[in-house]
């Protein structure tokens, strides 16, 4: 996905001489037609794709091993309304690819919304770098203290983050997210053994996905003095149930 496939306009298919060599023949191969429609189908999804506001980090992520939970939590912001309602009116997502989350949030009536990307928007495409521009979205390193003044947002939601910290960093960015929020932080965390790096995305991680499990992280939680919103917990686990959303992450609801 992350190569670019020129593009030709529709009229100029005509004269491409593949073209005109099957009409000439009587006896098309079926095989040959099987896989014009096949590149056909392609080529279509990977122009759907561009311009959409994903990287390729992204698309990446959609060919590869595990799941990305920034894909996650686009699908998770109807069942986050139902469970946080007034509390997703100013929301900060924090994690790669965030103008993919920042952009879909836009679009919520009664919403605003700011992204952190923790690692480079070297290959942003222009949806990004025009939120960069306006000041929705900017780059920090999360394991320093984020720029922002305590419940500067109503709710912060992470994603893809948090596997990738060791618990020396831990202790520092978790607690920093929630100082930023008034009702809540959210973290979407790969399950063991599904949410891994691939290969090429080492040199950006820095290193492998941690496979933790959620009792690991509840035990890291009570020992970072962290509390978990168990009503949140509870009418996500139900909104989710009645809207037919199976997450494909795992989903941590903290009281700021």
């Amino acid at each position: 996905m992350s190569r670019r496939v020129p593009s030709r306009r529709p009229a100029e298919s005509s004269s491409l001489p593949l073209f005109g060599s099957l009409n000439q023949k009587s006896k098309a191969s079926p095989i040959l037609s099987v896989a014009l429609v096949v590149v056909g189908a392609i080529l279509l999804i990977g122009y759907s794709y561009s311009g959409s506001g994903v990287s390729t980090s992204v698309r990446d992520s959609l060919s590869g091993e595990g799941v990305s939970c920034t894909l996650e939590v686009q699908h998770a912001i109807p069942v986050l309304k139902k469970v946080y309602g007034d509390s997703m009116r100013k929301v900060l997502h924090v994690g790669p690819d965030t103008c993919t989350v920042v952009s879909r949030l836009l679009k919520e009536d009664d919403t605003e919304a700011w992204g952190v990307e923790p690692y480079d928007l070297e290959d942003a495409d222009g949806n990004c770098k025009s939120l960069v521009r306006k000041g929705f979205v900017r780059a920090a390193d999360i394991k320093f203290s984020l720029p922002y003044r305590p419940k500067s947002f109503s709710l912060v939601i992470t994603t893809d983050t948090v596997d990738y910290l060791t618990p020396k960093y831990l202790n520092k960015t978790i607690p920093d997210l929630a100082r930023v929020s008034t009702d809540g932080l959210v973290i979407f965390a790969g399950y063991p053994g599904q949410h891994r790096a691939k290969v090429s995305e080492l040199p950006k991680f820095g290193r492998p996905a941690k496979s933790r499990s959620a009792s690991w992280w509840l035990r890291y939680f009570i020992s970072a003095g962290l509390k978990e919103n168990e009503a949140a917990t509870k009418k996500f686990e139900q909104a989710a149930t009645k809207m037919s959303y199976k997450p494909g992450c795992q989903i941590f609801h903290l009281s700021s």
